[in-house]
């Protein structure tokens, strides 16, 4: 079972860091075994994924 990197868990704290200063709220996170990215919902209509080398894509 594949696990997130460390560049991804950086980038994911910084994201959740940077969305409650915002006062947004996160309604799903998950780690896609598959395609070795976190995706995370924010609110009702923002996907953001987080890539293996930490990179982040909206």
């Amino acid at each position: 079972m594949s696990e997130p990197t460390i560049e991804q868990l950086k980038a994911f704290y910084d994201l959740c860091v940077r969305v409650s200063n915002l006062l947004q709220t996160i309604e799903l996170t998950r780690y896609d075994t598959r395609s070795q990215r976190i995706v995370v919902l924010i609110g009702q209509t923002i996907l953001v994924e987080i890539l293996s080398n930490g990179e982040e894509i909206m």
